[in-house]
C-alpha cells in the first residue's frame, strides 16, 4: 500500500485560502498588465471569465441579503426589546448599543472623509471602472440624480415592503422588520412565537448558506482581484495600504478614546483597571475572530475581574455577542466609502448619514459567521451606485480587520456591562427606599 502524495492540508482555514486567493490574483494581475497591457485576449479573459466568476459571487450574496437581514433585525429587536424580561436592563443595553455604535461609525466616517484613502486615480480611470463593473451600479446612481431629501426620509417607510425588496431598496426593509420586530415584542401570542421560532429558522438557514457561499470567496477573491488589478496594475496596492491604515486608526479611536471616556465618566472605572480585567477575553476575541467564540471568556472576565453583577454581565455580554458590533458597524461605513472614493463616486452629506443609519442596522447580526458582514455591505454599495465587485478588493485583507474589530466588539461588551451594572447599583437602593 502506497503512502498518499502530499497535497494542500484539507483542513486549511478559510482566511489562509482567501489570502492565497488574494496574493494569486493579485500577482497575476499585476503582471498580466505589466507585461500584456491592452491584449485582446486580456481583454476576452476578463470578459468571460474572471468577470463572470466574480459577478456569480456577488449574484449568491445579494441572494441572501433580504432574507438575512430581515430575519436578524427582527430577532435583534425581540431579543433586546422584551419588556418581561429585560424591563430597565434591556432599555439601557439597546441605548448603549446604539448610541456606541452610531459613535462608532460617525469615527469611521468622518476620518476616511479626512484621510481619503480611496482617492488618487484619475478621474477618468475611476469612472471607466464604473462604467465597465457593473450595469446595475450605475443604473442605481442614475434613479437616484435628482432625489431630494424630503422623498429619502419619506422612501424610508416601504409602500409596499415586497416591492422595496425585489428593487434592492434596504433600508425600507430595515424599517419593516424593525415595525415587525417591535410588534412581536409587544404581542406575546403563540402566534407571534411560533412566527418568532420561524423567523429564526429563516435565520439560521441564511447563516448556513453564506457559510457555503463565503467558501467560494477564494476563488472569487483571485477572479476579482485579477480583473481590477489588470486594469490598474500596482496603484490599487497602494490605496489598499492606506484603506487598511485607516480602519486601524478608527478602531484604536474607539477603543482607546471613546471607551475610556465612557467607563470614566459613566461605569467609574479607570481604562488601565478596565485592560487589565478584560485582557484575556480581549486576546481571546482577537485570536478567534469570533464574538460567540470568546463569549465564555468575555462572561467569566466580566463578572471575575471587572465586578459587574452576574444578571447584567450575562444579559449584555450574550446579547452583545450578536447585537453589538460597533467594530464592525465602523468597518462597514469606512468601506463603503472608501469603494466609493475608489470609484469616483460622489455621496452627498445626506447620503452619508443614510449609510450611517444603514451601517447601524446593518451590524445587528450581521457577524455571526465568517463574511457575515458582505451582503450588507455589497447591498449598500449597490444602493449608492457603487461598483459591489469593489468588495473583493478588501476581502484578501479582512482577516487582519475582522481580528481587530472583534476587539472592539468584545469591549464594548464589556464596557457596556461595567457601565449598566454601576446604573443598576445605583437604582436599586433608591428602589429599595421607594
Amino acid at each position: 500500500m502506497t503512502e498518499p502524495t502530499a497535497t494542500a492540508p484539507p483542513g486549511m482555514p478559510l482566511h489562509t485560502k482567501m489570502l492565497i486567493g488574494f496574493v494569486v490574483g493579485t500577482t497575476a494581475g499585476i503582471a498580466a498588465n505589466l507585461l500584456i497591457g491592452e491584449a485582446a485576449w486580456l481583454e476576452g479573459l476578463i470578459a468571460y471569465v474572471t468577470d463572470p466568476i466574480g459577478q456569480l459571487f456577488l449574484r449568491l450574496l445579494f441572494m441572501l441579503v433580504m432574507p438575512l437581514v430581515f430575519s436578524a433585525l427582527v430577532l435583534g429587536v425581540v431579543e433586546i426589546g422584551d419588556p418581561r424580561s429585560l424591563g430597565r436592563i434591556g432599555i439601557k443595553t439597546l441605548l448603549w448599543v446604539l448610541a456606541v455604535t452610531a459613535i462608532a461609525v460617525s469615527i469611521g466616517l468622518v476620518l476616511v472623509n479626512l484621510l481619503r484613502p480611496g482617492t488618487g486615480l484619475p478621474p477618468e480611470v475611476g469612472q471607466e471602472l464604473l462604467a465597465a463593473s457593473s450595469d446595475r451600479a450605475v443604473e442605481i446612481a442614475t434613479a437616484r440624480e435628482g432625489v431630494s431629501g424630503i422623498d429619502i426620509l419619506l422612501n424610508i417607510v416601504p409602500r409596499n415592503p415586497v416591492e422595496a425588496a425585489a428593487n434592492g431598496d434596504l433600508i425600507a426593509v430595515m424599517f419593516f422588520a424593525l415595525m415587525f420586530g417591535v410588534a412581536a415584542t409587544v404581542i406575546r401570542s403563540d402566534g407571534t412565537r411560533s412566527f418568532v421560532d420561524a423567523v429564526q429558522g429563516v435565520y439560521d438557514i441564511c447563516l448556513k448558506l453564506i457559510g457555503w457561499v463565503i467558501a467560494l470567496a477564494p476563488y472569487a477573491v483571485a477572479a476579482l482581484l485579477f480583473s481590477i488589478t489588470a486594469k490598474l496594475g500596482v496603484d490599487v496596492l497602494l490605496q489598499l495600504a492606506r484603506f487598511v491604515g485607516t480602519v486601524l486608526a478608527a478602531l484604536a479611536i474607539h477603543f482607546f478614546v471613546v471607551f475610556p471616556l465612557l467607563l470614566r465618566l459613566f461605569g467609574g472605572m479607570g481604562p488601565l483597571t478596565f485592560l487589565r480585567g478584560a485582557e484575556p477575553a480581549l486576546l481571546t476575541a482577537f485570536s478567534t475572530s469570533s464574538s460567540s467564540a470568546s463569549l465564555p471568556t468575555t462572561l467569566k472576565v466580566t463578572e471575575e475581574n471587572l465586578g459587574v453583577p452576574r444578571r447584567v454581565a450575562r444579559f449584555v455580554c450574550t446579547l452583545g455577542a450578536t447585537a453589538n458590533m460597533n467594530g464592525t458597524a465602523l468597518f462597514e461605513g469606512i468601506t463603503v466609502l472608501f469603494l466609493a472614493q475608489f470609484f469616483g463616486v460622489e455621496l452627498s452629506l445626506v447620503q452619508q448619514v443614510m449609510i450611517l443609519v444603514l451601517c447601524i442596522l446593518g451590524s445587528v447580526g450581521a457577524a455571526g459567521v465568517p463574511g457575515g458582514s458582505l451582503p450588507v455591505i455589497a447591498m449598500i454599495l449597490a444602493m449608492f451606485g457603487i461598483p459591489p465587485e469593489g468588495v473583493g478588493l478588501i476581502l484578501g485583507v479582512d482577516r487582519l480587520l475582522d481580528m481587530c474589530r472583534t476587539v472592539v466588539n468584545v469591549g464594548g461588551d464589556m464596557a457596556g456591562s461595567v457601565v449598566i451594572g454601576r446604573s443598576e447599583a445605583k437604582a436599586e437602593p433608591l428602589q429599595q427606599a421607594a
